[in-house]
């Protein structure tokens, strides 16, 4: 390697810790990972509410280099999930680049001196060769404007911030959001709160969790046989691969089938569940196509809207009073406790952290109109700034641990063709830029996602989250680095006007 390269990656979550390992292997080794919590894990870390698990199997939310065959259930809980990314971090050699309870506030490109500035929180400065974020699309919670917030006299919290000092044992507790975080914490709140009232803004698609727990023996035998545990991935991966089309609407025969399909399954699933309680099964009736919003993936939601103690209550919240929750039709329901689960503010991205690029452009002014990178990595005006985690790199199926692989290794890549000295800087150029942001706006349009209001959608309409194809399109599209997608060399000063 002809020039020491030195990166700094914000976010110990598992994109940072993919992006570490990857930069590892291209003999990148001068690098830091700066994580704002105190263990590495990102979302595994930071929320911590009951009954965190992942809706994907284990076998296949896992990286493709560090199978694990001590999983203890098909769809691993939460605690168990971090303890796996710090293990792999720490087995990988990268664990010790991690500075935790670091909080980056800014970060702005010197195009004289060719590096970039990361400000932190607490008065510290790092300079680097290459900045790499990794702060994932849900990290910022999200709380709705209801009017009468400040007026609750009780314990208010959001799933991602889970009070775990509050008891709520014996009191009546309000649920806000009928999203992927409340349909696992619900339940578990219903078995210790005297009453439980769910608001519901708009009713979920729900298909039943086919989970199971791995006894010993069979912990045992995928030790004893590793490709078992390739077979369940590619089993996985070839099956939720599948579901692609219900998604982009890409063949038109093929996702108007499987959009049938599983409507029409989780509409029976619902029904069972419910054992034919007409009102919850008018009240929980999605009102948008299966695959506009997440589709959740839980055995224990309808039998807990069953139960004596917990109420439905249909049109969300319209105010908060001291002592309880107003419902959209003026009714007035007692609470001792309010939990949000409201989701995130996805759409911002590196938000609140200012990323000012060349010619002090910050990403807020560049993205006044929505989030965009060309393969959801680079950004124009921008140089040696890589994303992981990106605009267009999310999906409704399939596990986004394979789109951290695929992105991670390219950027790696990248990284090393600037060590190697094959390029100065990297800044992608614009109109290689500008012609991908408009394939994406082309191929999303006939989605699903556009059809209702999701977190995978800007205000202004534009699907900023979502990848508009299969997860094996983007790995063979990041497979390489072209150089010639991008300008290498620092661009030459504009002459000086003299008198």
């Amino acid at each position: 390697m002809a020039r020491a390269v030195k990166v700094v990656i914000v976010g110990g979550g598992v994109g940072g810790i993919a992006q570490a390992i990857a930069l590892q292997r291209q003999g990148i080794d001068d690098l830091v990972i700066l994580e704002r919590n105190e263990r590495v894990g990102g979302t595994w870390q930071a929320n911590t509410y009951p009954g965190l698990a992942c809706d994907v199997p284990s076998h296949l939310y896992s990286f493709s280099f560090a199978p694990n065959p001590g999983w203890s259930r098909r769809f691993s809980p939460g605690p168990e999930i971090r303890e796996y990314v710090e293990d792999v971090a720490r087995r990988h050699g990268v664990l010790d680049k991690v500075r935790t309870g670091v909080e980056v506030e800014r970060a702005a490109w010197d195009d004289e001196a060719g590096r970039w500035v990361i400000d932190l929180a607490d008065g510290g400065r790092y300079e680097a060769d290459v900045l790499i974020t990794a702060v994932g699309q849900l990290s910022r919670p999200s709380i709705p404007s209801i009017p009468g917030l400040e007026k609750f006299t009780g314990p208010m919290f959001h799933s991602a911030h889970w009070d775990h000092d509050c008891e709520l044992a014996g009191k009546r507790v309000a649920c806000i959001g009928t999203g992927a975080s409340a349909i696992q914490f619900v339940p578990q709140v219903a078995d210790q709160a005297a009453h439980v009232t769910v608001f519901q803004r708009s009713a979920p698609w729900v298909l039943t969790k086919p989970d199971r727990e791995y006894p010993q023996r069979v912990r045992d035998l995928h030790a004893k046989h590793p490709w078992l545990l390739k077979l369940w991935r590619q089993g996985w991966r070839l099956w939720m691969e599948s579901l692609v089309p219900l998604f982009v609407g890409r063949p038109p025969r093929a996702a108007r089938s499987l959009r049938a399909y599983y409507s029409a399954m989780a509409t029976a699933n619902r029904f069972v569940q419910l054992r034919g309680n007409r009102r919850l099964f008018a009240a929980t009736k999605p009102d948008s196509a299966i695959g506009c919003k997440r589709m959740l993936i839980t055995s224990d939601w309808y039998p807990t809207m069953r139960r004596p103690d917990v109420e439905l209550v249909t049109g969300g919240a319209s105010e908060i009073v001291e002592d309880g929750v107003i419902d959209a039709a003026g009714r007035r329901h007692p609470a001792d406790a309010i939990v949000f689960g409201t989701g995130f503010a996805s759409t911002g991205f590196l938000a609140p952290m200012e990323v000012r690029g060349r010619d002090g452009v910050t990403l807020d002014e560049a993205w006044a109109h929505g989030a965009e990178a060309y393969l959801g990595i680079a950004v124009k005006g921008f140089p040696n700034l890589f994303l992981v985690y990106g605009p267009n790199t999310n999906h409704g199926t399939g596990s986004i641990i394979t789109i951290h692989e695929a992105g991670t290794n390219y950027t790696a890549e990248a990284v090393r063709a600037i060590a190697d000295e094959r390029a100065e800087r990297l800044e992608v150029r614009a109109e290689v830029h500008d012609a991908f942001v408009a394939e994406m706006e082309e191929r999303l349009a006939d989605t699903v996602w556009t059809g209702c209001s999701n977190w995978y959608v800007t205000a202004e309409g534009r699907v900023t989250n979502n990848w508009p194809g299969s997860h094996g399109e983007y790995i063979k599209r990041t497979r390489r680095v072209d150089l010639a997608d991008y300008t290498t060399t620092a661009p030459v000063p504009a002459p000086v006007a003299t008198s």
